[in-house]
């Protein structure tokens, strides 16, 4: 029996479409197809495309060639830019506030991000003069600073004790310490400077924890998880391999289920897909040559749907994790998008389902229980 239910679209705040310079893993074509399919019609891009967008100039031709897809894909997808953090270009920070109003171009940019730990790209910040400087610029711009949090040092020099060369080392040399020594580092410059902390990809007991005892004492602190650290673990190295890889990597099942609990319990703000595509070619190469990152953007909604039947989460709080929060954290304005799902329906995920360049999901096979069947963007509907 066919069980229909209207929820806001979901807000992605943080994908990687990977343009300019990696069209051929994602496009402003493909990825916004991908985006509606699952429901979403709001996303915020990362800055670490080719070349990375560290200057205002950069920021405005990203801009350019995204309108120009989105219109030849003719789907009127909302979206911002996180502008990259780099310490050689803290003066193009300036040019984000719009001189009118002495506030942030918030109809362009989200907020800047910061690689404190290596991962895809040329973007890495990890000496504390230059985050010190950033946190104090930031704070006083009144800009959102996003977090890729891992100790660049700890993974140095992790990897170059490591003897191991199979996947699930990459969880042992990026371990939850390695991510709460740069969360440390973080929370640290926010206390100080009072700077926005939206701390990106948790995947952890001990990071959630320390993040949420900062938040306690008033700090401006968001913690955003992905989807694939409440529906996989290590255990799933064993069967997908480097399909499994991504950063920050993927956590014990004690974590995971620590996480539902923290979701439960209002501590987790948002759930952003990290939408990392890769080909699948890629991804089948051995550890030190597999690219990190998964695909995500499309699969979302219907992974949260399924945990609902399972009673893990309820329909408010998916709301609140991709809608609500989200809207508030990065004051969007109102609009009238939504999602029409069957909740009743049951579906196998296949890779001829899926829109993403890349043509794989880490979940293909899953059998899945409430779909998206319509997505409705500034009153234009799509039907899936």
């Amino acid at each position: 029996m066919t069980q229909l239910v209207k929820l806001p679209a979901l807000i992605d705040p943080h994908v990687h479409f990977r343009t300019p310079g990696a069209s051929e893993k994602e496009d402003w074509h493909s990825g916004p197809k991908a985006a509606i399919a699952g429901g979403v019609t709001t996303v915020f891009d990362m800055p670490n495309t080719k070349p990375v967008t560290t200057t205002y100039e950069r920021l405005l031709e990203k801009k350019t060639l995204i309108d120009a897809q989105l219109a030849e894909a003719k789907i009127p997808l909302h979206y911002r830019l996180f502008f990259g953090a780099d310490r050689n270009h803290f003066d193009e920070l300036y040019k984000l506030i719009d001189p009118s109003t002495n506030k942030p171009i918030t109809d362009i940019i989200s907020g800047v991000k910061v690689f404190m730990g290596s991962s895809t790209g040329d973007l890495l910040m990890d000496d504390e003069p230059s985050l010190d400087k950033l946190f104090k610029i930031c704070a006083e711009l009144d800009l959102l600073v996003a977090v890729h949090a891992e100790s660049e040092a700890m993974i140095r020099e992790r990897t170059a004790q490591s003897a191991c060369d199979d996947f699930p080392c990459h969880s042992k040399i990026r371990s939850p310490e390695v991510a709460l020594s740069a969360l440390q580092q973080a929370v640290v410059l926010t206390r100080k400077y009072g700077t926005r902390l939206y701390a990106l990809h948790i995947g952890s007991r001990l990071e959630v924890e320390f993040l949420q005892a900062a938040k306690q004492e008033g700090l401006p602190i968001w913690i955003e998880t992905a989807p694939h650290y409440l529906f996989m673990d290590t255990r799933r190295y064993q069967d997908l391999h480097g399909k499994a890889q991504m950063n920050p990597p993927l956590r014990d099942p004690a974590d995971r289920e620590f996480l539902w609990e923290a979701i439960r319990q209002g501590i987790i703000d948002t759930v952003g897909s990290d939408h990392a595509p890769h080909s699948q070619h890629e991804k089948e190469q051995g550890y030190c040559k597999c690219p990190s990152g998964v695909p995500g953007v499309q699969t979302t909604l219907p992974l949260l749907l399924d945990a609902y039947h399972q009673g893990k989460i309820s329909l408010e709080k998916i709301i609140e994790l991709t809608h609500t929060n989200p809207k508030r954290i990065f004051n969007l304005p109102d609009n009238d998008d939504h999602v029409l799902v069957d909740l009743s329906l049951t579906k196998v995920l296949t890779k001829e389902m899926l829109f993403s360049k890349a043509g794989w999901s880490p979940y293909e096979g899953l059998e899945l229980t409430g779909w998206p069947v319509s997505t409705t963007i500034n009153g234009q509907e799509f039907k899936l």
